[in-house]
């Protein structure tokens, strides 16, 4: 798991601006394009995305977009862009905030801390019916313990903390299973089929983890 991805092509401010943010506990991952970015997206696991607008090839607003089809994870814009019309189309497509260059470091840690603070500290994911412990790997239905596998807890956990949006196939199975996994696609439907006879009061008519025809599977609590 790779804590911040920094999307930057100014590869002088990239470092700096990667070195102020390891100095505080988090790991990251650079890339001076967004076809680069959105790879390695697609396969690790990633907490948050700054990212920046102006790149060679797919601008940022292009990578905001792609990320937002398939994934919540926070993004915040840093861009020299500073126009009133640029600030809402970063906003409109899904990023989290966007601060203008140049910006006092103080300020985007201080963003950082806030969102890692108010997504991710905690470590339990309830939808009232199902409790998962991150830390502890154990999901509870009620007072019932449930027994997952790992690729399970692992599965269950990436379709609750996207709950209400429909994650495509190939994201779900290159996060959970790794892009160059061995493993073939279609063991995604089978593990899709063991959580609901798991956690479903009726697996063949499920009511939490729904299949979107044509796209892939959506949570609903």
């Amino acid at each position: 798991m790779t804590d911040i991805i920094v999307v930057e092509d100014n590869m002088e401010m990239a470092g700096l601006l990667c070195d102020f943010i390891n100095a505080e506990g988090y790991s990251t991952a650079h890339f001076t394009s967004g076809e680069d970015a959105l790879s390695f997206f697609e396969k690790e696991t990633t907490r948050l995305v700054i990212l920046d607008v102006m790149l060679p090839g797919l601008d940022g607003f292009g990578v905001c977009r792609k990320i937002r089809e398939s994934s919540n994870t926070p993004i915040i814009i840093v861009s020299a862009k500073t126009e009133k019309n640029d600030k809402l189309n970063g906003l409109i497509l899904g990023a989290d905030d966007y601060i203008e260059k140049p910006y006092d470091i103080d300020i985007l840690l201080a963003k950082i801390k806030g969102i890692f603070a108010r997504r991710y500290n905690s470590e339990i994911i309830s939808d009232g019916s199902l409790k998962l412990n991150k830390s502890k790997r154990t999901v509870y239905k009620g007072e019932k313990s449930i027994d997952l596998n790992q690729k399970e807890f692992d599965l269950l956990c990436l379709l609750m903390e996207n709950s209400g949006k429909t994650l495509s196939k190939d994201m779900i199975f290159n996060k959970i299973w790794g892009f160059d996994s061995f493993s073939e696609p279609q063991t995604l439907t089978v593990h899709i089929k063991w959580l609901r006879q798991k956690i479903e009061d009726d697996p063949k008519k499920p009511a939490h983890i729904l299949t979107v025809w044509g796209v892939g599977y959506r949570y609903d609590p």
